[in-house]
């Protein structure tokens, strides 16, 4: 039975003729089941009126130099879930697979596995029917030598000789992830998204180090972009403190980070610097709730968890009565409170100030739903282009240099008495600026890195 099957050890050396890939080691495990390609600058387009996906490869382990340029007829679209539990969505492409003698046809999705061991994973479905594994085994088909690699990879491409940039984040799908990710690759940098989760650290003053899933060593890295969710602030924040212990420089510091996401202390250091917000009051589990409403001008007014994010734990109290019921509600959970005097004037608008390396490069007005007091996007809101006047852009700037970020999202408000800042965010989300305004925004905070390194170099 087993006279037409080929017979693979655990790891083998493979190629795939049609997308141009002369040889590629691959990890032969049939407990996977599904065969994946590492691949980056992943992007479908339309070939003779079917999908296409084109992509890039360095086919060589630790090899970032030699690029391959693919392209291949694209024939799904798939959620994968990887060894560490991680859900992604990837392209998935049918392409000849040649392993010693034999040839057959084998679908494969694309993923980035820089983090991995190994280039190419080929799985049980790819393997079903044509092939036995002795797992003792490596390599039965035989090995290249370093000589005949670089004979077979003479006449590839060389990668730009760009920076090394690592995104700090947590779902490499969000749009925001994705734009950055590809306007970092664009400019000719060499890319890595780093899974907040997936990164843990060596403290220690000689050697400090950030490790990797598998225990890959984060190093050599140029730049990070950190874009740490609210809910791990903490952890995101040690990270990115860590990187700049390895002179890494980070696009927003983890004290300018850390800053930004306490409430209190923000709203306490912007009016330092002279930057005027509403009137706010804050108690813990306030006993006087009467003088606390009175302190902001009465009701209407905006109650506020001093944790929430994206409007979440923000509450408009109409009366007296249903403000005295929610600070009353939250009290009972001992909560940190801030509650706000209500702009009424402002009917559910507000504007997003986008700042990059102390410039304003684009603004939106963001309008609620109908009913709707809160104008976050996430919720429903709307964005529109909007022009910005003179002392709006100095707030925003003001702002942004109070809380030392190089990358903020600054929220204003127009009201009675002049424009006043809601909120400054150190991770401001790109689709609905992008979308309104039509500005390359991810590629101006390439951009901010680049005149960072561009500034040392001038400096020598």
């Amino acid at each position: 039975m087993s006279d037409n099957k080929v017979i693979l050890g655990s790891e083998e050396w493979c190629s795939f003729p049609e997308i141009g890939i002369p040889t590629i080691k691959a990890r032969v495990d049939s407990g996977a089941k599904t065969s994946a390609l590492h691949a980056i600058n992943i992007a479908p387009f339309i070939k003779n009126e079917s999908n296409w996906v084109r992509f890039d490869i360095n086919p060589i382990q630790n090899n970032l130099k030699t690029v391959i340029h693919c392209e291949a007829p694209l024939i799904d679209k798939r959620i994968v879930k990887s060894s560490s539990g991680f859900r992604e969505q990837r392209y998935v492409i049918q392409t000849d697979l040649q392993i010693g003698s034999s040839t057959w046809p084998i679908e494969m999705t694309l993923t980035n596995r820089d983090s991995m061991g190994f280039r190419m994973l080929l799985g049980r479905e790819a393997m079903g029917g044509r092939v036995l594994v002795d797992p003792a085994q490596k390599y039965l088909l035989g090995q290249p030598t370093t000589e005949v690699l670089k004979s077979l990879y003479k006449n590839s491409e060389q990668a730009s000789s760009g920076l090394r940039i690592g995104l700090l984040a947590s779902n490499p799908e969000l749009y925001s992830n994705k734009r950055i990710m590809e306007a970092g690759e664009i400019r000719g940098h060499e890319m890595h998204f780093l899974n907040i989760k997936e990164c843990y650290m060596k403290l220690d003053a000689k050697t400090p180090e950030i490790h990797y899933r598998g225990g890959k060593i984060l190093n050599q890295f140029d730049a990070i972009i950190p874009r740490i969710r609210p809910s791990i602030t903490f952890y995101g924040c040690a990270l990115t403190r860590q990187f700049e212990a390895l002179k890494v420089f980070c696009l927003n510091s983890s004290n300018a980070i850390t800053q930004s996401r306490d409430k209190l202390y923000s709203l306490q250091l912007l009016l330092n610097h002279g930057v005027e917000i509403p009137t706010t009051g804050f108690a813990n589990s306030p006993l006087d709730t009467d003088d606390l409403i009175k302190m902001v001008g009465g009701s209407p007014l905006i109650v506020k968890l001093l944790e929430g994010t994206q409007g979440k734990g923000v509450v408009l109290a109409e009366t007296k009565k249903a403000a005295e019921s929610v600070i009353n509600a939250f009290k009972s959970l001992n909560a940190n409170i801030l509650v706000q005097e209500f702009i009424k004037e402002a009917n559910g608008k507000d504007i997003r100030c986008f700042v990059i390396d102390g410039k304003v490069v684009a603004a939106i007005q963001r309008e609620a739903m109908p009913g709707e007091f809160r104008a976050n996007i996430h919720l429903g809101g709307t964005a529109s282009i909007i022009k910005v006047t003179a002392e709006e852009k100095r707030i925003a700037i003001k702002a942004t240099k109070a809380m030392d970020l190089k990358v903020a999202g600054v929220d204003i408000i127009r009201s009675a008495k002049g424009p006043l800042l809601l909120e400054v965010n150190s991770s401001p989300g790109l689709e609905g600026i992008e979308g309104a305004t039509n500005k390359d925004i991810a590629g101006e905070m390439i951009k901010a890195i680049e005149k960072n390194f561009k500034q040392k170099i001038d400096l020598k």
